[in-house]
C-alpha cells in the first residue's frame, strides 16, 4: 500500500528534477539579481532594493502599455482569422483537411526570425503592398508601412496564428455533428445552431488559443525590432536592451518579474471564469 502511494510522486520525480534544474533554481538565481544595486563598473551587490520593481514599471510604463495593445489587437486579428479556418478545416475541407493543416505548420518549418525578416520585406516602403496602399489611399504619398505599429501587430499575428488556429481546430473535430443537426431538426437556423451549439463547444479552444497567442506575443520583442522603430519598442525590447546594451541587471531582472507575474495573473483570472477544464483543453458542455 505504501509503494502504491508513492508511485505517483516516483513518476512525476524526473519532471520535478528537470523543473527544479532548469526552472526554479534560474528563477531564484534571477530573483537575487532584481534584488541587487550598483552597476557593471562598480559591481553589483544584494541590498534588497525591492523598489528596483515599482521604479521599473514607472520608468517604462509606456513599453508595458504597448504590449498590451499590441499583443491584445493581435490576439483578437488571430482569432477572427483562425476560426472560421479552423471550421473550414474541421467541417468542410474533406479529403484535403490534412493539406490544410500542414500549411498551418508549415511556417514553422523555417525559423521564427526568417519568418519575420521575410515581413520586412513585404512591407518594406517601396515594395508591392506599400505602392498598393498608396494608390487606394489607405497611406498617405509620403507614408510607409513599415516602422509603424501596423508592421508589427501584422508580424505577432502572422507568427502566433498557428496557436490560435490548432486549439480551435481540435475543440471542433472533437464535437459531435450530431448535435447540431439535432438543433436543425428542432427547427434551428443555421445560425442559431452555431450560435447555441458549435460556438459554446468550441469555446475551450478559443480560450486556449486565446492564451498560447497572448502569453508570447506580449513578451515577444523580435517583431518590434525588425518591423517596428523607437517609436514601437515593446516591454521585451526593454529587456533584452537593458541586459545586453545598458546592462543593468537589477532593472532587467526586475521587469522580467514583473511580466510573469502580469501573465501569470491572467492565467489565473482565466482559471477564475473559464475554469480549469478548459484550460486543459476537456469538452464543456453548455
Amino acid at each position: 500500500m505504501k509503494r502504491r502511494r508513492l508511485t505517483p510522486y516516483a513518476l512525476m520525480s524526473p519532471g520535478l528534477f528537470w523543473l527544479l534544474i532548469f526552472f526554479a533554481i534560474p528563477m531564484a538565481f534571477m530573483l537575487i539579481v532584481a534584488l541587487e544595486e550598483g552597476s557593471i563598473d562598480t559591481g553589483f551587490s544584494l541590498t534588497w532594493q525591492f523598489a528596483n520593481f515599482t521604479e521599473s514599471v514607472g520608468d517604462f510604463s509606456t513599453q508595458f502599455g504597448r504590449s498590451f495593445k499590441f499583443s491584445i489587437i493581435a490576439t483578437i486579428l488571430c482569432l477572427l482569422i483562425a476560426y472560421p479556418l479552423a471550421y473550414a478545416i474541421a467541417f468542410k475541407s474533406g479529403r484535403w483537411k490534412n493539406l490544410m493543416l500542414f500549411a498551418v505548420v508549415a511556417p514553422f518549418f523555417t525559423t521564427y526570425l526568417i519568418r519575420t525578416l521575410a515581413w520586412q520585406t513585404i512591407l518594406t516602403d517601396s515594395g508591392t503592398i506599400a505602392d498598393i496602399a498608396r494608390f487606394f489611399a489607405f497611406i498617405p504619398e509620403d507614408g510607409k508601412l513599415l516602422d509603424t505599429d501596423f508592421s508589427v501587430i501584422m508580424g505577432i499575428t502572422y507568427n502566433f496564428l498557428p496557436f490560435m488556429v490548432l486549439p480551435i481546430y481540435a475543440s471542433l473535430e472533437q464535437l459531435d455533428e450530431r448535435l447540431i443537426e439535432a438543433a436543425k431538426d428542432l427547427y434551428s437556423s443555421a445560425r442559431s445552431a452555431f450560435v447555441k451549439v458549435t460556438l459554446p463547444l468550441s469555446a475551450p479552444g478559443i480560450i486556449a488559443g486565446t492564451l498560447l497567442t497572448f502569453i508570447p506575443a506580449f513578451g515577444d520583442y523580435v517583431n518590434a525590432t525588425f518591423l517596428g522603430g523607437p517609436n514601437q519598442a515593446m516591454i521585451g525590447n526593454v529587456i533584452q536592451d537593458q541586459y545586453l546594451r545598458t546592462q543593468n541587471y537589477p532593472t532587467a531582472a526586475a521587469l522580467s518579474f514583473v511580466v510573469m507575474a502580469v501573465i501569470l495573473a491572467i492565467v489565473l483570472l482565466y482559471i477564475r471564469f473559464a475554469g480549469s477544464e478548459s484550460l486543459m483543453g476537456e469538452d464543456q458542455v453548455p
